[in-house]
């Protein structure tokens, strides 16, 4: 498979991958990078194959990304499992229905969801620079629960942005600090991404050699990108996700019209 890839792409692929690892690992949206460059390298490919393949690639570098955060920063096992598990059925859900259902209306509220969690974020200074977490433990695992199911829906069925979603969700309802959402919306995040692999790779919706290929650049990438977040902190995350969500309203708005 890559030997019937050109090396100027093969190049483009693999720095697109690194790049998408590092961005994730600090505020979500690496598959604004690494989707489109597949998609690009991979013009006559069916839309689902290379939607397979760029799941297969983000899972390298979000599982490390996952455990060096788990290593550097105390999470809730019981509010991870509670997001994890209902994110995993959405995703596999999701991805089931790919192929189904158009994206376009979906997409319009994602945009309209993106551009006030954009403003929001940028109006408050202060937000997830420190953890003041809202409400009791139930309820947190709760919203979780059902933030987890949605926004792991969306990842199987559209994809890029669902970190970003993730972290808002923890920063703005749950009261989490910046790097304290990123490390869980990293393991809520290999889950969705497993959910899909299965999908696609039941239905060989994979190209398993570029994947494989992605993926090691993509877990290069995610490792440096984790260990610049815990050692710069929620401030830096938080300027990096205000210009992460700005790239994927941008995006999103550019598939729309």
């Amino acid at each position: 498979m890559l030997s019937d890839i050109s090396t100027l792409t093969l190049v483009f692929i693999l720095v697109a991958a690194f790049s998408a690892g590092f961005v994730d690992a600090i505020a979500g949206g690496g598959g604004l990078i690494q989707l489109p460059a597949l998609l690009i390298s991979f013009p006559d490919r069916e839309v689902a194959e290379v939607a397979g393949t760029n799941k297969l690639g983000s899972i390298f570098g979000t599982s490390a990304a996952a455990l060096n955060y788990r290593r550097n920063i105390k999470t809730d096992p019981k509010l991870l499992f509670a997001m994890v598990l209902p994110a995993f059925i959405g995703s596999g859900s999701g991805s089931l229905l790919a192929t189904q259902i158009s994206t376009e209306q979906l997409k319009v509220a994602i945009v309209v969801m993106l551009v006030a969690v954009f403003v929001y974020t940028l109006a408050r200074p202060d937000l997830g620079k420190v953890e003041v977490l809202k409400g009791a433990a139930k309820r947190q695992r709760t919203v979780g629960a059902v933030a987890g199911l949605t926004i792991g829906f969306y990842d199987g069925f559209i994809g890029p942005g669902t970190g970003t979603l993730l972290m808002i969700v923890l920063v703005a309802a749950l009261g989490f600090a910046f790097v304290g959402a990123s490390a869980i919306a990293k393991v809520v995040n290999v889950a969705t991404n497993f959910a899909s692999i299965l999908v696609f790779g039941i239905s060989g919706s994979i190209m398993w050699v570029v994947g494989l290929a992605v993926g090691i650049c993509n877990l290069a990438g995610g490792i440096i990108g984790s260990h610049v977040a815990i050692r710069r902190g929620s401030d830096f995350v938080r300027k990096f996700y205000l210009v992460v969500t700005f790239a994927l309203i941008v995006r999103v708005l550019f598939d729309l019209f």
